[in-house]
């Protein structure tokens, strides 16, 4: 699952390379790559959820919050100015 969703998210971001090309417009590049800011932190939450759901019995609770701290942490340093 992990692998289909990063194929996923490279598709989007080669997608959104030819559209900006395509458009050539500054202001039209700007908006798809604001729309990949919301994609690149979706797909890195889910797919550290479905790694940490497969490895519960390995990582400890403490261990797992840490992680999705962190993840929240980057994601909120991402959007702050």
């Amino acid at each position: 699952m992990i692998i289909l969703l990063r194929i996923f998210s490279g598709s989007v971001d080669i997608t959104a390379a030819m559209l900006m090309y395509k458009f050539n417009d500054l202001e039209k590049a700007f908006y798809i790559n604001t729309l990949l800011a919301l994609v690149g932190p979706i797909v890195l939450i889910i797919t550290t959820g479905i790694a940490l759901f497969g490895l519960s019995e390995k990582v400890s609770l403490t261990r797992m919050i840490c992680l999705f701290a962190g993840i929240l942490l980057i994601v909120y340093s991402l959007k702050s100015k």
